[in-house]
């Protein structure tokens, strides 16, 4: 039997705390995965660096002499999840047969990878991790989380719900996934347009154990914001028909005032009204824009074809 070399792909940033830990536990899944025939003895965990500034590149060099199954992979500059995730996962495209993805901080339940890789042999090219609910999740958190998820749906996006980072993809897969060339990245939307057979496994997701989260409040409206506006143009939409609504409210707001003022109806200066509603216009043209701007900002991005990141070392 061909056993396939299974690669765990582990973005990390500033995760001293948490790295000695999560590493015994992905070595002992590795373990027992293998002892099951289920992947190769050449199988690994690969350690992704993005530009920590702590001491995790010094724990990942040291976790890699000492065991045969760490790699790591060390970027020269901080360059955000998404894009160390892919420096991973372009890695593993070239040294494994199959690819799992998960954050450090292993949040998401390590006990399901034995199940993505009984999918995996089943003949799913990607099988995605999915939170089977958010009752740990604060009212705020569990509410613009789903409020995310269903605004990138209506927006057109085919995203998972409640799926993040977590998932396996065959090799295959991931050469699909590298034909996509945007230097603005949203895996999220990006992986279920591949297509190839895929599945899903549900999980609960644990409390974070050390160290403190990478995605706070700003960070999360950034990420949102981007998985928008890289992959639906109806914003745009939306803006252009709610200028002509307005534009339109407006004529006839004046017309009926006027209206109003000529049968003395009502004495009011129109000129309050047309202050209030030249503000408003004002600040809607902002807004629009501003949404414009985002999208000609990305256009210049990626027409400068810089690349998504550098890799300063590799250990393997």
């Amino acid at each position: 039997m061909d056993l396939k070399v299974l690669a765990i792909v582990v973005p990390c940033y500033n995760e001293e705390e948490v790295l000695p830990s999560s590493n015994e536990q992905l070595i002992s899944v590795l373990n027992n995965l293998i002892e099951a025939n289920k992947i190769s003895k050449d199988s690994y965990i690969l350690y992704v660096d993005d530009g920590s500034k702590d001491r995790t590149w010094s724990i990942i060099s040291s976790l890699y002499e000492k065991s045969s199954l760490v790699k790591g992979l060390k970027l020269s500059r901080n360059k955000g999840h998404q894009n160390a995730l892919l420096a991973g996962l372009e890695y593993a495209k070239d040294h494994a047969d199959v690819s799992i993805s998960i954050d450090a901080d292993l949040q998401d339940d390590i006990n399901v990878i034995s199940k993505m890789v009984d999918y995996y042999l089943e003949g799913h090219d990607i099988v995605y991790g999915v939170r089977s609910d958010r009752k740990k999740d604060s009212f705020f958190k569990r509410f613009t989380a789903q409020a995310f998820y269903k605004l990138m749906n209506a927006l057109g996006t085919n995203t998972v719900y409640n799926h993040a980072d977590f998932r396996l993809m065959s090799n295959r897969a991931l050469e699909g996934l590298f034909k996509y060339n945007e230097v603005n990245v949203f895996l999220r939307g990006i992986v279920p347009t591949i297509g190839f057979k895929s599945e899903i496994v549900y999980y609960e997701r644990k409390e974070r154990q050390a160290g403190v989260t990478k995605y706070p409040l700003k960070k999360m409206l950034s990420f949102a914001f981007e998985g928008i506006t890289s992959f639906s143009i109806k914003p745009l939409t939306l803006i252009l028909r709610t200028g002509i609504f307005i534009s339109f409210m407006s004529v006839m707001t004046f017309i009926i005032l006027l209206v109003m003022d000529l049968m003395h109806y009502q004495n009011v200066d129109i000129l309050v009204y047309l202050g209030i509603l030249i503000c408003f216009l004002l600040g809607l043209n902002l807004v629009g824009m501003g949404i414009v701007g985002q999208y000609v900002g990305k256009n210049y991005v990626e027409t400068k074809a810089r690349p998504r990141y550098i890799v300063e070392e590799i250990k393997d």
